[in-house]
């Protein structure tokens, strides 16, 4: 099958290129016979000018134009292109020696009056020349910045597979950070044979549903990452007992409001695990807000300067997450005074 469409797309080419060069002798037999009554002569005439013609228009388009031209090695075209000029004026003013010699008997004027004429004849050859060459330089210009549009897809689907795969690996990093916490809470729980453990087990369920399956979507409602927001710290609350004060405040809550999903989750968390307790609790404030055009969040909890040296999975990578879904739509500030730490994020919607 692939056989058979390049015979028949050279079959194609060949055939244009006779008919194109059918084409110019007929301009050359019009052209020359202009003032003329002997059309056998014009014709003969036009015959053995074609072979000229042809040559020096596919040496043009197919050797000085794509090795020396497109490839700007400048200075051979022109040399190479020089040489090409001489050897064809050559051959043009054989052919007029030869409508002088074989078709007028060496009787001047007998000959075609615009045969007589060298510029008029040079001149046509070249015509046909540059014109060819014109359309040559096209056609690969055409085909070069269709091979650059290639490139640069290709360059943004590399690109853009690239940030997906450190997006993923920086869930990856999250996630069983999260489950580890959770599960070991768990395990407490079950040793002490707790009677908190099932309402344990089922926030962790829902938990698990939302990291399984909403997580690799690029966007989720915002209520449903509050809702999940909330069995976390229920899930906190029952592992700090009574040495925990915290409070999650939210204000005009948009029901069409989206985010990336898993994405305020690890700021909480890591006020859980690296909060310090003072004076025998720990105390987290949460606010979230919106407006038209903005998801307002916050978060402060107390610390300790040795506790906050190490923010387990990093604020660093939970920043690069931040980059690569909220380039350039995003502003974070980050506030670790001596007693207290301090998140501000605000997430652009348009």
């Amino acid at each position: 099958m692939f056989t058979k469409k390049i015979i028949l797309k050279t079959i194609t080419r060949v055939f244009l290129h006779i008919l194109f060069w059918c084409t110019v002798l007929l301009f050359f037999t019009y052209f020359f016979g202009s003032g003329s009554d002997n059309f056998n002569n014009t014709l003969l005439f036009s015959l053995f000018l074609m072979p000229v013609t042809i040559a020096t228009t596919y040496v043009s388009i197919y050797k000085l134009i794509p090795e020396y031209l497109v490839t700007k090695r400048y200075w051979q075209f022109g040399l190479y292109s020089l040489y090409t000029l001489i050897i064809s004026g050559y051959l043009i003013m054989v052919s007029i020696f030869f409508s002088l010699i074989y078709l007028a008997n060496f009787e001047y004027t007998d000959m075609n009056p615009i045969t007589r004429n060298i510029l008029l004849v040079t001149t046509s050859v070249y015509l046909v020349v540059i014109v060819v060459s014109a359309f040559k330089l096209l056609k690969l210009n055409l085909i070069q910045a269709e091979n650059t549009k290639k490139l640069e897809t290709k360059i943004l689907d590399t690109q853009l597979k690239l940030k997906e795969q450190e997006l993923n690996y920086l869930k990856m990093q999250i996630h069983p950070h999260f489950l580890f916490n959770t599960l070991n809470t768990m395990y407490g729980f079950a040793l002490k044979k707790a009677d908190e453990t099932p309402e344990m087990i089922l926030k962790l369920s829902n938990l698990l549903d939302y990291l399984l399956y909403q997580v690799d979507k690029p966007f989720v409602l915002l209520t449903e990452e509050i809702n999940h927001i909330i069995d976390y710290i229920e899930l906190e609350k029952l592992r700090f007992n009574n040495t925990l004060d915290v409070t999650f405040h939210t204000e005009n809550i948009l029901e069409s409001a989206q985010i990336a999903p898993m994405l305020l989750l690890p700021f909480i968390e890591n006020s859980f695990k690296h909060g310090h307790i003072k004076d025998g609790v720990l105390t987290i404030k949460i606010d979230l807000s919106c407006t038209e055009e903005h998801i307002v969040f916050s978060i402060e909890n107390t610390s300790s300067k040795s506790v906050t040296s190490d923010n387990g999975i990093g604020l660093e990578n939970m920043q690069k997450r931040l980059d690569l879904l909220y380039k350039n739509k995003y502003e974070l500030n980050i506030d670790d005074s001596k007693n207290l730490f301090k998140v501000n994020l605000t997430l652009s919607t348009k």
